[in-house]
């Protein structure tokens, strides 16, 4: 999946843009916290599957 469709998945579930650290989005949502790097090209399988569990989207995808 490409960084920015995750990007856009996150802020459709309520997923706000906190702030940007150079090419690192950081999202918020309640007390929740997480970050998503955008480097213009596919997330690493295995951070795509930390994000999506830590944000609860695991089970929709």
């Amino acid at each position: 999946m490409k960084d920015k469709d995750l990007l856009q998945i996150l802020k459709k579930n309520g997923w706000s843009l906190a702030r940007i650290s150079g090419s690192h989005h950081v999202l918020q949502k309640g007390g929740k916290t997480i970050v998503v790097p955008i480097h213009g090209k596919d997330v690493p399988v295995g951070l795509l599957n930390r994000i999506l569990k830590e944000t609860g989207l695991k089970s929709s995808f």
